[in-house]
């Protein structure tokens, strides 16, 4: 985003939002890293440079519908230690409409909340328990999810979450068969039955279909595109920060912020 004053006065709210060039195939999908009333950072490989105009699709599966906005590319970021590779965009003078449309939306995530924004009403009640099953091997990163599944709260309140785990796909397997998950949270690349194959059979059974699939992986954009085609809600792409995943599981539960 543009520093200075401009930045003053449109703060940048941390939401990961799905972006789309609309027309376009999923394998063009990417995501933003932080957003505000006069534009957003995208975090994306394609090949744009600044000056470059484009209308982008954001969305968010379940819980936002798709809004168009046009946008310009304002600085380039390498992928490194300051994060994956992206741009940072703004909305032009001649587009009010679009810098309108990305305050509303921004305002999701702000203090205080727009309530012109039409999502669904938050899930959350008294003595509601969600329940979060996390499919990785690593037992150092299934440590750290934990610690951020913890941390999430609703309306400034706690919010319960019974954390399991699962080794790879066939043990997430079944442990869906005993009782549903809220929300699934899978690495790509495990042992015994992978990531993609788990989304497959998840996506194919009618009992489990509609259930959230959040995917965490170091995997390439190929890797993504796959994914995304086998029905993965959100990709978030390793190395993750807390924020990510605690913004991306709060929005896939439906909390309010």
């Amino acid at each position: 985003m543009e520093s200075g004053p401009e930045k003053r006065r449109d703060p940048r709210v941390p939401l990961v939002l799905r972006v789309d060039l609309p027309g376009a195939s999923r394998s063009l999908r990417d995501t933003t890293e932080n957003l505000s009333a006069g534009g957003l950072f995208l975090r994306t490989e394609r090949p744009l440079a600044a000056g470059d105009r484009l209308p982008l699709q954001i969305s968010f599966p379940g819980l936002l519908a798709p809004m168009t906005v046009e946008v310009e590319v304002v600085r380039c970021r390498e992928a490194g230690d300051e994060g994956p590779a992206g741009v940072a965009v703004r909305v032009p003078d001649d587009r009010e409409q679009d810098r309108q449309l990305l305050a509303r939306l921004a305002s999701v995530g702000a203090p205080e909340r727009d309530p012109a924004l039409e999502l669904p009403p938050p899930a959350v009640h008294a003595g509601r328990v969600y329940r979060v099953l996390v499919v990785e091997d690593n037992p150092h990163i299934v440590s750290m999810y934990e610690y951020a599944l913890r941390k999430l709260r609703s309306a400034g309140a706690p919010v319960e979450v019974a954390v399991e785990f699962a080794g790879n796909g066939h043990e997430a397997l079944a442990r869906l068969a005993e009782h549903p998950a809220d929300l699934l949270m899978a690495d790509l690349y495990m042992p015994v039955m992978d990531g993609f194959t788990l989304v497959e059979r998840i996506r194919s059974e009618p009992t489990l279909r509609a259930t959230p699939v959040m995917v965490i992986s170091g995997g390439d954009a190929e890797a993504e595109r796959r994914a995304l085609d086998l029905g993965v809600d959100v990709f978030l792409r390793k190395p993750v920060q807390f924020a990510d995943i605690i913004g991306t599981v709060r929005a896939l539960l439906r909390l309010a912020p």
